[in-house]
């Protein structure tokens, strides 16, 4: 009987160093990301017969169990890839609302300025230093639209590297979940027993990825994860990866386009809709959503100013009465580039040839081995299909002289005004050479000087809708709506992260006071268990000395 006490109190002393150990493991991890709060699952050890009935024989540690949640964990997961994606998207669309919204530096003082030099002209056409100063306005305001240009390409730029980079951390997560995924299941199956920190550190490794791209996990048996992205392409299966890869984009190589390496090796470029959530998801959305069409729409204004004025400025005469049909600005061409997997040798050409029809959207032009079909990417509208050349909203699209016919499957993607701001510039360097006169041999005529300053106030873009300044004032208010949604959107996606987070941790997180409260019952059970010991020795003592 004193044996089975002892044994009693071993199992009692075993069981209290097991909660004192695991409540210090709790206080100790209480500041750990992704640590959650561990339990003893502890219970009363198989019972013996002594004929009078069944005595117990102590307790067992059945094992120790980390409390998570499964459900609240995969809401914190999913509230964090939606924060993510809009604090990535904020931040980027923030840059290009400061620019274009700056009463100084925006584009709105210079278009002003550059129309109230060319009204001076008007008042005196023969005043030279007039004719100086509306020079000098145009230069400024060429110069304005090529900073903002150069402005939004290094966001551009800006872009594709940060789009690198998580590139790269999304396949640093996906490797080290891979290998905890391994030695989960090495753990798990030596043992039959949970390795806790190791199934934290997974869940917290899930919950970064999420921070960069949506990942949803698939359970693999007991032990393991399946992580897939995107589409359903898988990311981790098991012990493996499958990695993704930063490109150049076949039909824009100054663009990083993300791609998926398959497991036969290849690559396969992943399409906007393919990449959502997380910090790449916003970056991707960003770019395709606000980026590139602010860039065709400030290329816009400055094609639709550039030709407009010129076709005005051509029907002038110079001051010598006599010089006529004189472009004062030079115009932005079409951007036209041949997907990198065509196989046929055609060249496209592209002409802007209204430019008060033109849209901010760029085109895709396919053959197929008998018909051309051009389509607009701003909403995947597809013009009827035919042959060549074609006009649609004020482009002209045809093969370039002297080009062979593509192969069938050939594509090209036509951007008309993504360059216009960049490459406006003004082609008159006499200020003698401004167009003012109206007439022949009229020197002193101001007739087309006043249409020229009339043209500020002409509705001549977005189909004769607009006028210059509304067209950028369109713009401008279209960034700043975009961002104030951003703005309140982000905001209340970080509540409900923090909301979800707080959910989380009332059920899996460490709560101090609590585990002060375990240590004190541990170690009262531990004194009391070693009491039991200790009388246990006292009763061999006993028997020792009858015998």
């Amino acid at each position: 009987m004193a044996s089975n006490i002892l044994s009693i109190g071993q199992s009692a002393l075993a069981a209290a160093q097991v909660g004192i150990s695991t409540t210090g493991h709790n206080i100790a991890n209480a500041a750990t990301p992704g640590f959650n709060r561990q339990v003893v699952v502890q219970g009363a050890a198989q019972p013996q017969n002594f004929g009078f009935g069944f005595m117990g024989q102590g307790t067992e540690i059945s094992t120790v169990k980390r409390i998570y949640n499964e459900f609240l964990g995969n809401q914190v997961q999913s509230a964090q890839t939606s924060k993510s994606s809009l604090d990535s998207y904020y931040a980027q669309i923030k840059q290009i609302d400061n620019l274009l919204a700056d009463p100084v530096s925006g584009l709105s003082p210079a278009l002003q300025d550059f129309f109230g030099g060319i009204q001076e002209v008007a008042t005196n056409p023969a005043y030279l230093p007039a004719r100086q100063e509306a020079l000098s306005s145009a230069e400024s305001l060429a110069s304005r639209f090529q900073s903002l240009a150069g402005r939004l390409d290094e966001i551009e730029q800006g872009v594709n590297s940060q789009i690198m980079s998580s590139v790269s951390i999304i396949n640093t997560y996906a490797e080290q979940i891979a290998s905890l995924n391994d030695a989960i299941g090495k753990a798990q199956r030596a043992t039959g027993q949970p390795p806790n920190d190791l199934l934290d550190m997974r869940d917290q490794l899930v919950l970064d990825l999420n921070k960069e791209i949506k990942a949803t996990v698939v359970k693999q048996g007991d032990d393991g994860y399946n992580v897939f992205i995107g589409n359903g392409q898988p990311l981790v299966v098991g012990a493996s990866t499958f990695k993704l890869a930063s490109v150049a984009s076949p039909t824009d190589p100054s663009k990083i386009e993300v791609a998926y390496q398959t497991s036969s090796g290849d690559m396969m470029i992943i399409g906007g809709s393919g990449i959502a959530g997380g910090s790449l998801g916003g970056l991707i959305a960003f770019r395709s959503q606000t980026l590139e069409p602010a860039q065709n729409a400030l290329g816009r204004v400055a094609i639709g100013l550039s030709s407009t004025f010129n076709a005005q400025h051509k029907l002038g005469y110079a001051l010598d009465g006599v010089t006529t049909n004189l472009d004062f600005f030079n115009v932005a061409t079409p951007v036209v580039s041949a997907n990198g997997g065509n196989t046929g040798g055609a060249t496209l050409a592209a002409t802007i040839i209204d430019p008060g029809a033109l849209t901010t959207s760029d085109y895709r032009l396919q053959f197929d081995g008998a018909n051309y079909t051009v389509t607009r990417l701003s909403d995947n509208v597809s013009f009827a299909a035919g042959g060549l050349p074609q006009t649609h909203d004020g482009v002209a699209f045809d093969l370039a002289m002297g080009s062979p016919v593509p192969a069938a499957g050939d594509s090209f993607l036509i951007r008309p005004t993504v360059n216009g701001a960049s490459g406006f510039s003004v082609a008159i360097t006499d200020p003698n050479l401004i167009a003012a006169a109206s007439n022949f041999g009229a020197v002193g005529d101001n007739g087309n000087a006043l249409l020229l300053g009339a043209l500020q106030t002409t509705n001549t873009l977005n189909g004769g809708t607009t006028t210059y300044q509304g067209a950028y004032s369109q713009l401008v208010s279209q960034i700043g709506n975009k961002t104030r949604e951003l703005e309140v959107t982000s905001s209340a996606a970080g509540k409900l992260l923090s909301e979800a987070n707080f959910s989380l941790q009332n059920e899996s997180g460490v709560n101090l006071d609590e585990e002060a409260t375990n240590l004190l019952r541990y170690q009262q059970a531990y004194q009391a268990a070693g009491k039991v010991m200790q009388i246990a020795s006292e009763m061999f003592d006993v028997l020792l000395s009858l015998g």
